[in-house]
């Protein structure tokens, strides 16, 4: 839309419509899930037939909710620590990434660049069976030649980790490095100047600068660990994930407790949202 243009009504209550239908088809599904958390119903589809918290608190054989369901806290708890170890190890790797992106006279930058970028453009399926028998090979070779069982090249937790952290690193490190773009390289060369060394440099402003970009794509790869399906897929052992429990139970029929897990979800994530907001917006004020 171009302001500067004189508008007819009719094209202004058509972009208000069709502004008005992209919210509804982006949230009423999101709505209608949060609503069915709290159906008194077996089924976690409408009608509805009343309010009810026993998806949340329930602990009767015909209605456990999901505070009472061991299996679903144990594959939250599991998709919580895989989410953790990826974000930290994305976040540390992904900025020296940015860094090193952002030097002037780096050889084969470009190449390099484009391999960074390859686990993007690689469905997650794809990823995940490349990933797999990846271990795989390697875990054979090892016991082959030197007769070691090594646990990181079997399915598992682990291996899981490493899957999620070959592409959302690269998430992190287009996130700082956009920030970075914008950084001042006077001010590193006045506090060196001052008699700051390198460390004290990139601590106390370089990463200062960079703090709402690194909170905000932590947040970010924590939540793309946490939901991640098609390349869990693959590598998954015996704790399953969240989203692998999820399908699971979808797979075989499943009660209302899914909605309740997508509210406490939602939920989570919008909270997340606003933290991640709030230190964007007093960095910008400071």
């Amino acid at each position: 839309m171009i302001r500067s243009l004189p508008q007819s009504k009719l094209y202004s209550r058509g972009f208000r419509l069709y502004i008005l239908l992209y919210f509804v088809f982006l949230f009423a599904p999101l709505l209608v899930t949060c609503l069915l958390a709290f159906n008194d119903s077996q089924f976690p589809s409408l009608p509805w037939k009343g309010f009810t918290w026993e998806w949340f608190t329930g602990n009767r054989p015909d209605r456990i909710g999901i505070f009472n369901d061991q299996s679903n806290l144990d594959s939250i708890w599991v998709s919580a620590q895989t989410a953790f170890f990826v974000s930290i190890l994305s976040l540390i790797v992904g900025t020296c990434a940015a860094f090193l992106f952002e030097q002037e006279h780096f050889r084969f930058k470009s190449l390099l660049y484009f391999l960074m970028l390859a686990p993007l453009v690689i469905p997650g399926v794809i990823l995940g069976i490349s990933i797999l028998m990846f271990a795989n090979s390697l875990g054979l070779y090892f016991e082959t030649s030197f007769n070691l069982d090594v646990p990181l090249f079997r399915p598992g937790f682990w291996l899981v980790v490493l899957g999620q952290f070959s592409f959302i690193c690269t998430f992190v490190s287009l996130v700082v490095s956009a920030k970075l773009k914008k950084f001042d390289r006077s001010l590193e060369e006045a506090a060196l100047n001052l008699g700051a060394n390198r460390f004290e440099v990139i601590w106390y402003i370089t990463l200062k600068f960079l703090r709402p970009a690194l909170i905000g794509s932590a947040a970010v790869a924590f939540l793309m660990s946490f939901e991640n399906f098609n390349t869990t897929l693959f590598l998954i052992g015996s704790e399953t994930t969240l989203p692998i429990n999820l399908y699971l139970q979808l797979r075989d029929g499943s009660t209302p407790v899914i909605n309740a897990i997508s509210f406490l979800l939602i939920v989570g994530t919008s909270m997340l949202a606003l933290v991640n907001l709030y230190f964007s917006s007093r960095q910008t004020e400071s």
